[in-house]
């Protein structure tokens, strides 16, 4: 697993699991805006960015593991650990499999329930086209919908970055990371037992995982808060990085307030 880490100072620890078909870079603008706050930890998942999709089956499990190995290689015992969209479901996975390793969880732009069948048919159908024509069916099918309207219509730079990182994705690795996605369990269960506070964010124009979603994870879990990112789609931490920088501190902030609290 592929690493990038920022930090000017100890810190809460955040890690943070990117989106499908992305990569780590496209957190750039959280290690930069986070890295006064806490240690910002944010490797690519396997296959994506600069790390090895190995021979294991797909799984998001597999990821979720390697979550909590890149905590071990880092010498951290517990972290907030988040991500949007995929990213999302493997920190879900991780809650499951290593729930000790949590002191908070962050679900942007993301759902709990499982895929429909259709929808595990059409990821079945982007993988193997993915695999035989390459980039075409990423660009054509999978980006209009990953940015909200404004991003669309008013910034284009953005847009052209979000583009570029979705063109770059290896085929076998989006092929893999569907497989993956498409067997992936419901997880209100996972969220109805999860000990620690949870950040729920979504972009105000997702499409892809609208706000009625996030709201239903906000009620699953315990303790649990949501944050609407105005004028964001399906990517909020990209297209508008400093309201997502802004949420997900003030939650840091309340974790490390309840840490020296002994809470």
């Amino acid at each position: 697993m592929h690493l990038y880490t920022r930090s000017a100072g100890e810190g809460v620890p955040v890690v943070l699991l990117h989106a499908f078909p992305l990569s780590s870079a496209m957190w750039l603008a959280q290690r930069e805006g986070l890295s006064a706050l806490c240690k910002v930890i944010t490797p690519d998942l396997r296959g994506f960015g600069g790390s090895v999709l190995g021979d294991e089956e797909p799984s998001l499990d597999v990821m979720a593991d390697d979550v909590a190995r890149t905590l071990d290689r880092e010498g951290v015992d517990r972290a907030v650990v988040g991500g949007l969209s995929m990213g999302g479901y493997v920190t879900m996975a991780l809650c499951r499999r290593h729930p000790d390793r949590l002191m908070g969880v962050v679900l942007a732009d993301t759902k709990a329930s499982a895929d429909p069948d259709q929808a595990r048919a059409n990821r079945e159908r982007i993988a193997a086209a993915v695999v035989e024509d390459g980039s075409a069916v990423l660009l054509e099918e999978v980006l209009p919908p990953l940015v909200g309207r404004t991003t669309a219509e008013r910034r284009a730079m953005v847009y052209g970055r979000v583009r570029g990182l979705v063109q770059s994705a290896p085929p076998r690795a989006v092929a893999w990371a569907q497989r993956a996605m498409a067997a992936r369990p419901d997880s209100f269960d996972t969220l109805r037992g999860l000990k620690v506070p949870a950040l729920v964010l979504v972009g105000e124009e997702d499409g892809l995982t609208p706000r009625g979603d996030a709201e239903a994870m906000v009620e699953a879990v315990p303790d649990g808060r949501l944050a609407v990112i105005e004028k964001a789609g399906h990517l909020s931490a990209v297209e508008q990085p400093e309201a997502f920088n802004r949420a997900l501190a003030g939650f840091i902030a309340e974790l490390a307030g309840r840490a020296q609290l002994g809470g």
